[in-house]
């Protein structure tokens, strides 16, 4: 009787416990960064911990980085690219290791973090008067190069002058490119319109 009763406890817990979750199908399988991989299927990314659990959904607003393994999506202080397109146009933000929206895509173009600073095109939006034949605010854009913390916050601007920019599909095709490029962790290269570089030094 004994006997019975331990083999069919072994007929009904073996199969639970050799049960293991399975994600197939997949296009790509990234390395892992800050403990977490990218996958890919169906042109849509998602991320996995290394308990192979899905911490990100698939979804197609993550923006892939060339890395020296491969391109695909990546998580850099607990922050990745995202990109939302609105009336044609690519606006930038970040979402934390749980897929949530914790910086609003507002901007132009925008870096990885590196060491909790990243360099993104701050959009601005000035109304200079009226035009009284269409009835309508006259409105004008700018945006400046600078940098933010991983909250979001502005906190050094590394072009003086803003850059005049039309908010038309036709016109921002591309997102614009950067005239700075990080060189350390506190030191940012910045070129002016002559081609000569600046260094300047970032405060945290």
């Amino acid at each position: 009787m004994k006997k019975t009763i331990i083999l069919l406890i072994a007929v009904v817990l073996i199969p639970f416990f050799g049960v293991t979750q399975t994600i197939e199908n997949l296009d790509y399988i990234s390395s892992f960064n800050e403990g977490i991989a990218a996958i890919k299927k169906n042109n849509q990314w998602a991320f996995i911990n290394k308990d192979g659990d899905i911490v990100v959904d698939f979804r197609n607003d993550l923006i892939a980085t060339n890395s020296k393994d491969g391109n695909y999506p990546i998580f850099k202080d607990g922050r990745c690219l995202i990109v939302n397109k609105k009336n044609g146009i690519s606006y930038f933000g970040y979402i934390n290791t749980s897929g949530k929206t914790v910086i609003e895509p507002r901007f132009l173009n925008a870096t990885n973090f590196n060491n909790s600073i990243a360099t993104v095109l701050e959009l601005t939006k000035e109304e200079t008067g009226k035009n009284p034949a269409l009835g309508k605010n006259v409105v004008f854009y700018k945006y400046f190069e600078v940098t933010i913390d991983t909250s979001g916050s502005v906190k050094n601007y590394l072009t003086v002058k803003g850059v005049n920019v039309v908010l038309d599909k036709d016109f921002l095709r591309q997102p614009p490119k950067f005239t700075s490029k990080q060189i350390s962790d506190n030191l940012v290269a910045v070129k002016n319109k002559k081609g000569k570089w600046a260094i300047k030094k970032i405060i945290e």
